[in-house]
């Protein structure tokens, strides 16, 4: 099988270049191809030769999957697509309009090995990592099929992305300066992963950062997310700590109101008490159900969201969004598969 060659940042572009015998510049000609003007063939790239085009494809493919499946919320244009990958596997990418544009939420492994008990995406654990191609694919996909430039990038689609440390840094660094998405644009949601989270810290990047934290009691917080009881509650608040002062970014604590559960007034207290005075914000989100479990969207988001305020904490409610269709992450890739295996 040819290497595909959608997912080379601007280094490999030059150096493969330079490996068939052509000028350094080339290279960047190519990065450009790929992403600056979104060819889709190697015949389009019109200012090389067609020998430097048939070399090229001679050598690489040039693929980015293909929309198997589109679903679309006429009530707020919200649309979710199912992508199918060259080994048969599938992911889901989500497009959203806003006022400030075209908000993509992208997948970044086939399946996932968090499992968080109110997600659909990891019943059935994880597949496999996703490329950087296979990532920002899904960008070109979803621009193509609307004919509209994405503007935002939210990492909170199917898997970990600090479970895929370095083809998700390579994402965004492609993303940014191929695709032209400003990094503070970009935004990547963990379950608090600490190592991947001090990396992080490091890169120099002015990304979003995003924890999904859903309860501020250790023990709570471990019967939802499993993957808690490997990183806990304290280190991981450390963990945030080092990353604000290392970037000067604010962190947003994603929480998920499920009723009866992390909706209590105690829950209110904790969130003050973690939160009082710090530049940090809260995104409180309106529970996506699915059918593996009993956890329901809770009546007190409006309640909630007035009581942090009066104590000033920094907090918005999450629009909801995708009502009508598959929403949740990961169901409409279940589907499919349960559609696959009843034929």
């Amino acid at each position: 099988m040819k290497e595909n060659i959608f997912g080379k940042d601007i280094n490999e572009c030059e150096g493969l270049m330079i490996d068939l015998g052509e000028a350094r510049y080339r290279g960047k000609q190519l990065y450009q191809w790929l992403y600056e003007k979104r060819c889709g063939k190697f015949s389009e790239m019109t200012n090389f030769s067609s020998g430097l085009r048939e070399k090229l494809s001679d050598q690489y493919e040039l693929f980015h999957g293909k929309i198997e499946t589109k679903q679309e919320d006429y009530h707020d244009g919200t649309k979710k697509y199912l992508i199918e990958q060259k080994d048969g596997q599938y992911i889901e990418a989500v497009l959203m309009h806003y006022e400030h544009g075209a908000s993509l939420c992208v997948s970044t492994q086939v399946g996932c090995n968090m499992g968080c008990k109110f997600c659909a995406s990891t019943k059935g654990g994880k597949i496999r990592d996703l490329s950087t191609g296979e990532i920002l694919a899904q960008i070109y996909l979803v621009e193509k099929e609307e004919k509209l430039r994405i503007s935002n990038i939210v990492m909170m689609g199917i898997g970990e992305p600090l479970e895929n440390y370095d083809e998700v840094i390579k994402f965004i660094r492609i993303a940014n300066t191929g695709f032209g998405i400003g990094q503070r644009k970009i935004s990547l949601s963990t379950c608090g992963i600490i190592p991947g989270i001090k990396a992080l810290a490091e890169e120099n990047l002015q990304i979003n950062l995003a924890i999904s934290l859903h309860s501020v009691f250790s023990e709570r917080r471990k019967l939802l997310m499993p993957i808690a009881n490997r990183y806990d509650f304290e280190p991981l608040m450390e963990a945030c700590k080092v990353y604000f002062k290392k970037t000067g970014r604010r962190i947003t604590y994603e929480y998920a109101l499920i009723a009866g559960y992390n909706d209590r007034d105690e829950d209110i207290a904790g969130l003050i008490k973690l939160l009082k005075g710090s530049q940090n914000h809260l995104n409180l989100i309106g529970l996506n159900e699915i059918q593996e479990t009993a956890y329901k969207e809770s009546p007190r988001l409006s309640y909630f969201l007035a009581e942090l305020e009066k104590h000033g904490i920094n907090v918005t409610m999450r629009r909801k969004m995708g009502r009508e269709i598959d929403a949740a992450c990961g169901q409409l890739r279940k589907k499919r598969d349960e559609d696959k295996v009843s034929l």
